[in-house]
């Protein structure tokens, strides 16, 4: 995503932004929000203004809301940085969906955020807010470094510097789960019955998962609290899936063009979108399924097809990318080699591992991500998704090979994916151009890779030993660590072609 005050500085102080007013005087081709937006109240307050939720939570919301439904308006609450809502409030928080698919644009001008607000600045408006009766859900999109979760156990990590701040001052939260035990002992002190929490970041078994790492802390802070949490609040699982990139400047201006007026933050998405959610809403919920959403009770088959055949594809397609000098997944889908080994990936490594999925192909679902990944109106940054691996490769592509090798199989092509991670550290592609690597555990393992820049095996055997990676059984096993050394070995020494050319060789 492009630097905040790149965002605010795009606009100029003579340009009209989009506005209600100027909202009336769009071209016709522009869609825009089909009810009266006075009349909607807040029953939402999401955390994490980032571009997914307003491509995803948002438009499904901004569908419901043209029903006729108006109690389910929603704010946002960004947790980092004041840039986002800076950028929107003189906007009344509408921003463009530009909707690419091919050459061909769509744009459509989202109502459903009232108001956008900053923990930086107003804390206490914040948790005033969520103590109100009429908000019923709180929403997230914080990514997964945002739970402060630890990443081999998936757990609270107690040691975060932000949770040590917070349970040094709980009623000041910084974190993501402080604000959220924060909010919801409000609400208990008030007598209003808690809100549910919906996590929509991508990880497995999300409200589960991050309903320990809140109850946890509670525990930490005030067992009470805590056994409250744990019994009185829903945290339903939720999968979700829209290709999103980081706005450019080059939408920036397209946007602008196409309005007639400046638009300070517009997202950039494809024409897919889905999301399914388990139907666990104690003080009710927008209908969503009026918008397409799928409403189930058990999540969890949508989660890991999704988490395993499309994030882990992104992130065998990301490092690979990024070390040839490759700069979108649309990119790397026209090389003659990628392609082809995400297939290997799909059919030998992934789709053997996931349990039945209601009503869906899954070959047919993986069909139709080539086909999504092929969109040359999408350019989704491979350095974009090859963020955060040390947090990603597990859920994505490590547990899918614990479990092939715990039947006998090693994994063909998974050993590839997590060797170009590994040489992906080294911080330079194949031409000698630098990027940075952007890890919450970024600084060992970069120094890691520099240590052991010319020696494969060493490099290898020193990150396998980080066992909040790497459970200690998988790199026990020896076709599987002698396979991630032989590619690793190949991609420092000929490189990402010539290492693709002797796989695909071998079917």
């Amino acid at each position: 995503m492009p630097d905040a005050n790149t965002a605010l500085l795009a606009v100029r102080p003579s340009q009209t932004r989009l506005s209600p007013d100027t909202l009336r005087r769009l071209p016709q081709a522009v869609e825009r929000p089909a009810y009266d937006r006075t009349a909607v109240t807040p029953g939402i307050v999401h955390i994490g203004l980032g571009a997914f939720c307003r491509a995803h939570l948002a438009t499904y919301t901004d569908d419901v809301l043209a029903t006729g439904e108006t109690d389910w308006g929603i704010v946002g609450v960004d947790p980092l940085s004041p840039a986002i809502r800076d950028a929107l409030k003189p906007q009344d928080c509408l921003y463009t969906l530009l909707v690419r698919e091919g050459t061909r644009d769509r744009l459509r001008v989202v109502g459903s955020f009232l108001d956008a607000m900053a923990t930086a600045d107003q804390l206490g408006e914040v948790l005033a807010l969520t103590a109100k009766p009429e908000i019923r859900i709180v929403t997230l999109t914080v990514t997964e470094k945002g739970y402060c979760q630890d990443a081999a156990t998936g757990s609270l990590d107690e040691a975060h510097p932000l949770i040590r701040a917070d349970l040094a001052d709980p009623t000041a939260p910084r974190s993501v789960p402080g604000l959220l035990c924060e909010a919801i002992r409000r609400r208990r002190a008030a007598g209003q019955p808690p809100f549910t929490v919906l996590v929509c970041d991508n990880l497995a078994q999300n409200g589960i998962k991050v309903k320990g790492i809140v109850v946890r802390y509670a525990e930490l802070r005030d067992p009470e609290l805590a056994a409250y949490i744990a019994k009185q609040v829903s945290f339903p699982c939720t999968m979700v899936d829209r290709i999103t990139p980081a706005t450019q400047d080059a939408d920036r201006a397209t946007v602008d063009a196409a309005l007639g007026c400046a638009d300070a933050w517009p997202v950039v998405t494809e024409p897919f979108k889905q999301w399914v959610i388990e139907d666990r809403f104690p003080l009710g919920r927008p209908a969503w399924e009026k918008a397409g959403a799928i409403l189930v009770d058990d999540v969890h088959p949508f989660e890991l097809m999704k988490l395993r055949c499309l994030n882990g594809a992104h992130s065998l397609l990301a490092y690979l990318s990024v070390i040839a000098g490759i700069e979108t997944i649309a990119d790397a889908m026209a090389d003659p080699q990628l392609p082809a080994v995400m297939r290997r990936l799909w059919a030998s490594d992934l789709i053997p591992t996931l349990p039945p999925v209601p009503g869906t192909d899954i070959p047919a679902y993986t069909a139709a991500l080539e086909a999504r990944f092929r969109n040359p109106g999408i350019r989704h940054r491979t350095i974009q998704i090859s963020s955060d691996g040390s947090q990603k490769l597990p859920p994505r592509l490590l547990e899918p090979a614990s479990e092939l090798i715990a039947t006998g199989k090693v994994p063909a092509v998974i050993p590839l994916a997590v060797a170009a991670w590994m040489r992906f550290l080294l911080e330079k592609d194949e031409a000698g151009n630098a990027y940075t690597v952007a890890d919450p555990m970024a600084a060992t393992l970069t120094r890691i890779a520099r240590v052991h820049a010319g020696d494969a095996g060493a490099l290898a055997a020193a990150l396998f030993a980080i066992e909040d990676i790497f459970a200690p059984d998988l790199v026990a096993e020896a076709g599987f660590r002698d396979a991630v050394v032989r590619h690793l070995d190949s991609l420092m020494t000929v490189g990402v072609a010539r290492t693709l050319t002797a796989i695909l060789a071998n079917p």
